[in-house]
């Protein structure tokens, strides 16, 4: 890796640095870029990892209290010197990052651009824990790495960086622990808070690939993992994703699949440009549909980072630039206020608990006039069975009526509000779909197996006698964030 380095850090350039003939085009936009999507600097101690010849050491210490800078390459950091040397509050350290050593809650954020990459799994591991015990109760951890393929066009003799998959990178940080118990028998560990394409490398370079992390350390119950480990690896693996896909047809995972999703849509009146959000986008069929059928732009975000793996491997093929795709924590992310015409979810709240402080940031988001359409699972009144009990607790969910949905909706400052149950129409989307798996049988089995098919069976079968019981429902709500004459919000 020295050797490498050495190759490319003669002139300590930018070209060099980001191993890229273009690096002044593309440095300015993804600078800002990158930055608007960290936390608040003001006040914080930053540790900066990778900090090379200082493209963001400047910027981040114009806010923050202190900035420690890393970097493994003399040269690097001598520019990165001349360029910040005299800002009082940045330290500058010339040391291998697996070797560095901190006390515990030194800093509020770690921040790395391009450099895990270049890190083995059992050094990206170690750093990993070590940044849990470096960072403070809360603190965050942004990095930004090329997977799947190299980012830059310098011609390399030799190439020893590790180009993961994002999976890669969210599994490793989900097993991270400081390993330091806290009261109550708990740990810490991190949560995603978001997960992203570089905007600017899809736009100049129809690069989706390079992506960045937000990731906060919480505590969480000894061995108990995050909603999404949750997600990834009990409800949503890989298989079983695929699987529903087969059920649901090409790009679908919710109830109906395209046909249902035509109907859905057919109530928000989209129009070309304006930009929507999905919540729990699933592997992106209908915000391929939306983009392609009424020309807006829409941005999909999934906890599942198995989820959205999936839909960029579609984007491939889809060739549809008005979709982008994010892994993020909806109770976490934060959007501009005013940035979407329209919010759109899929059966995908029912794991939130909390729903009128998430429809309340939806609200937030929206612009005055923007639209929110939310199918979702739901429940008839209490009380319920013991089989109903234990379903709705082993899936994570958090079911209401359709009716308090609605009133949800209200609560959070909507008006317009519609609460709809659409239970007879999903029961008969499950018994289509039923019968559709049942003439692809032999299909079906060969790719995922007996039991698999046996599962898709039985799950279909069991929520259609739910519905018959009165107990699972399915509900459509539909809202409008309020203005008044003179364009404010109410």
């Amino acid at each position: 890796m020295m050797q490498y380095w050495l190759d490319h850090s003669n002139e300590g350039t930018i070209q060099e640095m980001m191993l890229d003939s273009e690096a002044e085009t593309l440095s300015e936009d993804e600078q800002a870029e990158i930055l608007g999507l960290l936390p608040s600097l003001d006040g914080l101690r930053v540790l900066e990892l990778g900090a090379g010849i200082g493209r963001f050491t400047g910027a981040i210490a114009d806010t923050a209290e202190h900035v420690t800078a890393v970097d493994f390459m003399e040269k690097f950091l001598l520019e990165n010197k001349a360029k910040n040397g005299t800002r009082t509050n940045v330290k500058f350290e010339q040391a291998d990052v697996t070797n560095l050593s901190y006390p515990n809650n030194s800093f509020h954020l770690v921040f790395s651009n391009w450099l895990f990459m270049y890190l083995a799994e059992d050094e990206l591991k170690a750093l990993a824990d070590k940044i849990l015990c470096w960072l403070r109760p809360g603190g965050y951890l942004f990095f930004r790495e090329s997977c799947f393929q190299q980012s830059g066009n310098a011609e390399r003799d030799f190439n020893p960086t590790i180009y993961r998959t994002p999976a890669d990178y969210n599994h490793i940080m989900e097993e991270a622990s400081d390993e330091l118990e806290v009261p109550g028998g708990e740990r810490h560990g991190f949560d995603l808070v978001m997960s992203k394409s570089v905007q600017v490398y899809v736009e100049m370079r129809n690069n989706r690939y390079q992506l960045c992390w937000l990731m906060q350390k919480t505590c969480r119950k000894a061995n108990n993992g995050s909603m999404q480990k949750f997600l990834d690896t009990r409800q949503y693996h890989r298989n079983s994703i695929l699987r529903y896909e087969r059920v649901f047809g090409r790009g679908f995972i919710s109830s109906g699949g395209i046909e249902s999703t035509k109907e859905i849509l057919s109530q928000l009146n989209l129009q070309p440009g304006e930009r929507v959000l999905d919540v729990g986008c699933g592997i992106g069929g209908g915000d391929f549909y939306m983009a392609k059928t009424f020309g807006v732009d829409v941005l999909g975000i999934d906890l599942s980072s198995n989820m959205v793996e999936i839909a960029l491997e579609r984007s491939r093929e889809e060739n549809t630039p008005r979709v982008q795709f994010e892994v993020c924590d909806a109770t976490k992310r934060e959007f501009r206020e005013g940035m979407f015409d329209v919010i759109y979810s899929r059966d995908t709240i029912l794991h939130i608990s909390d729903k009128l402080a998430l429809l309340q940031k939806f609200h937030k988001w929206l612009k005055p006039g923007g639209r929110i359409l939310i199918t979702d699972y739901c429940c008839g009144d209490r009380p319920w069975s013991d089989g109903f009990s234990t379903y709705v607790k082993e899936r994570g969910y958090a079911l209401c009526t359709v009716s308090a949905y609605g009133k949800t909706l209200q609560d959070a400052g909507f008006s317009e509000v519609q609460a709809t149950d659409l239970t007879s129409k999903f029961v008969k989307c499950l018994h289509k779909e039923l019968a559709c798996v049942e003439t692809i049988r032999e299909g079906f089995v060969k790719d995922f197996s007996q039991a698999g098919y046996d599962e898709i069976v039985n799950v279909w079968r069991q929520k259609a006698e739910r519905c018959a019981a009165g107990e699972q429902k399915w509900g459509m709500l539909l809202g409008t964030k309020p203005t008044l004459n003179n364009n404010q919000t109410i």
